[in-house]
């Protein structure tokens, strides 16, 4: 275990205010900012050392993720936790409005999903980035996740396996394999990268991360996030055959009861393939 981790565990452990959830879900985001500050190059940092530089890149690199707003909030209240154990209060600013955080947004019935432009997407010089924008599109899998993806390890045959270390949160989850052509680019994967992952021997995940950064932009494929928008209302028609709220299909008032059960059932479903812990949380890609 790094050093940073470590002594992250060990004021954790020292400091158990907050509930059970509370304690639980505090130790796996530090051990995830630690995982991340050691990605980006700072490497021989102590739990001590912590400062304002660390702050404003990890912040930074949650934007670049596109990461929910009540996401990053939620992390900053754990640097903040950080911070004051550690005797520099004032080391993370009071408000998230310094560091550019967007106001939590309220859920409308307006789609947000993309489909991934073929042409676009053939433009796109560097193969590693290609197979993971498929493996976003195929599977609703966050950039991060579809960057460090293993398939000799993640291929269970009827599903995919994601390791917790690839995933927001640190929890590993299961995503069903349902058609020939999730089948078709896993096997394309595993023959491209054989027991590796779709980062260059070569290079480090941050590296990987700006030169996905790079070609995307250079082909004009933006707003990546919008993909796991697509594969959550491909997700709720396969399940309900009705289209999504925010698809143009109906709204939980239209529904009947049964379909009100349905509904619901198909959410949590969704939710679970996309990495949420709360079905509430679908309603951001699928409308109400």
């Amino acid at each position: 275990m790094r050093n940073l981790n470590f002594e992250l565990k060990q004021l954790c452990k020292r400091n158990s205010d907050g509930s059970f959830a509370t304690r639980s879900n505090r130790e796996r985001i530090l051990t995830l900012v630690g995982n991340q500050l050691n990605e980006m190059g700072y490497r021989n940092l102590s739990a001590a050392g912590l400062k304002t530089k660390h702050i404003e890149a990890l912040v930074n690199r949650w934007k670049e993720e596109q990461l929910g707003a009540g996401t990053i909030k939620n992390r900053m209240s754990h640097l903040r936790w950080w911070a004051e154990k550690i005797g520099k209060d004032t080391l993370v600013a009071k408000s998230n409005d310094h560091y550019g955080i967007e106001k939590r947004v309220f859920v409308t019935n307006n789609s947000k999903s993309i489909e991934l432009d073929n042409e676009k997407l053939q433009s796109i010089k560097d193969p590693y980035t290609k197979l993971s924008l498929r493996l976003q599109e195929q599977f609703g899998l966050r950039r991060e996740e579809s960057i460090k993806f293993i398939a000799s390890y993640a291929d269970r045959g009827d599903r995919i396996l994601l390791k917790a270390s690839w995933t927001k949160g640190g929890r590993e989850r299961e995503v069903p394999i349902r058609n020939d052509e999730q089948r078709r680019l896993l096997n394309e994967v595993r023959e491209f990268a054989g027991k590796g992952s779709l980062i260059p021997h070569d290079l480090k995940y941050i590296q990987q991360l700006k030169r996905f950064e790079d070609h995307t932009s250079k082909a004009g494929i933006h707003h990546v996030h919008g993909m796991r928008h697509a594969y959550a209302q491909q997700r709720y028609l396969e399940l309900t055959g009705r289209p999504a709220p925010a698809a143009g299909g109906k709204t939980s008032r239209e529904l009947s009861p049964a379909e009100k059960a349905q509904d619901r059932d198909a959410r949590l479903t969704i939710s679970s393939e996309l990495g949420h812990e709360r079905e509430q949380i679908t309603a951001i890609y699928l409308g109400r």
